[in-house]
């Protein structure tokens, strides 16, 4: 992880418990079709949900959220006591089929297509900023 995203996740820590946890990729990719590399990454992503799980896949078709928008939703999510909100970065081609069936819902950060390291930096601030709206922290300025 980046220093960034390493302080980022610190400063979570404030707030809840939160960590990254990310799939090698694939050995041999290049011999693999783009079925066979969203279907084995997908395996690997599926292996690491529990049945209770809330999933929230970063999709570029998911729903569009202002900040705040943003924290009202998580702010409900925890309402509705979820025991773990887990938020999947898919691969280079996207999700499975079986991965988009488990996701509870699907969540855009925008419509551009950013890196892995992007999404990650982009998202874990995001995350931050959304529990410094609910904590009325100085962080976000209306």
């Amino acid at each position: 992880m980046t220093p960034v995203i390493v302080e980022y996740v610190k400063r979570l820590s404030h707030y809840t418990k939160f960590s990254i946890d990310v799939i090698a990729e694939l050995k041999n990719a290049k011999n693999l079709s783009t079925e066979q590399i969203k279907t084995t990454e997908g395996d690997l992503i599926l292996s690491k949900l529990a049945t209770s799980d809330h999933v929230v896949l970063l999709d570029e078709k998911g729903k569009l959220r202002t900040s705040e928008q943003s924290a009202e939703w998580l702010q409900g999510i925890m309402n509705r006591g979820v025991k773990r909100l887990v938020f999947v970065i898919g691969g280079a081609y996207g999700f499975s089929e079986a991965v988009y069936g488990r996701a509870n819902e699907k969540l855009s950060l925008s419509p551009m297509t950013f890196s892995h390291q992007m999404v990650r930096l982009i998202f874990v601030e995001q995350l931050y900023r959304a529990h410094t709206i609910l904590a009325g922290q100085p962080y976000h300025h209306s």
